[in-house]
């Protein structure tokens, strides 16, 4: 196993996980300028966009990760999901969404990412989130911290901050999904700066301590944000930080979530 940057890297496949999102991203970029996009049902909710990138990822990702470890089953957006009543025996599994933030890829906003996630004894020990269009990588492994890298520049530990309620808060949230139940949680809190991001990036900018917290008011399904929360919860600089969101649940959909303060 080699090493990224400065990083140790021990977890099983984190190097060759970095390979395959890096490649995904590649094959999304292959259909940015001219890509066919239809709606689809989203899991029960509203319906949502998914475009030939989207598929293309879906497939190359689907096909690598067995060659790791055949006998690991795999959660995507873009493949059916095992009932519940399988599922739940899994104890190690990947999560994959191979494009997130496809609503920002149809308009050409380069916030679109690969997010590739270990999931063991239902805690995500192994994240990765590609960036294509801006050639930028964040990824973490429990226990051994999260790192950005940025192009070909050596990879760098990052680290989130804990918020101090006294200097204000510097908030990011969804671009693409403004609510009034976020404004409303907002209303009490001393917020000093809001920034809007797409896909998991969120996650991303709070980790590197761009950001203080994220809160999602809307739901999400757990492709959403496996990796980018084990990106933040390897992001302390004294321990694991802690988060309440929960994988492999009956319904893969999430509750509202507040990333930063815990």
């Amino acid at each position: 196993m080699s090493e990224q940057g400065n990083a140790a890297t021990t977890a099983p496949y984190l190097d060759e996980v970095i390979a395959i999102a890096v490649e995904a991203g590649n094959r999304i970029l292959e259909h940015r300028k001219n890509f066919h996009m239809r709606e689809k049902g989203d899991h029960g909710a509203d319906t949502s966009p998914v475009t030939d990138a989207d598929l293309a990822s879906n497939q190359y990702i689907t096909a690598q990760l067995p060659l790791l470890d055949r006998h690991l089953p795999i959660i995507s957006e873009e493949t059916k999901s095992a009932d519940y009543e399988t599922r739940k025996h899994w104890r190690r599994f990947w999560v994959v969404d191979p494009l997130d933030g496809t609503k920002e890829f149809v308009k050409g906003i380069d916030e679109f990412t690969v997010n590739i996630a270990l999931v063991d004894e239902l805690e995500p020990v192994l994240g990765v989130i590609y960036l294509p269009a801006k050639n930028l990588l964040y990824y973490a492994e429990k226990g051994r911290g999260s790192w950005k890298r940025d192009g070909d520049k050596p990879a760098v530990q990052i680290f989130s901050s804990i918020p101090d309620l006294s200097k204000g808060l510097t908030v990011v949230e969804s671009a693409s999904h403004p609510s009034e139940e976020l404004e409303n949680y907002l209303k009490d809190l001393p917020v000093r700066q809001r920034i809007s991001a797409g896909s998991s990036l969120k996650f991303c900018l709070v980790a590197e301590g761009r950001a203080d917290i994220y809160p999602r008011m809307g739901p999400t399904m757990e492709w959403d944000v496996a990796a980018g929360d084990c990106i933040y919860r390897n992001s302390g600089r004294t321990g694991q930080r802690r988060t309440s969101l929960t994988y492999n649940k009956p319904s893969l959909k999430n509750g509202s979530f507040v990333i930063g303060f815990m």
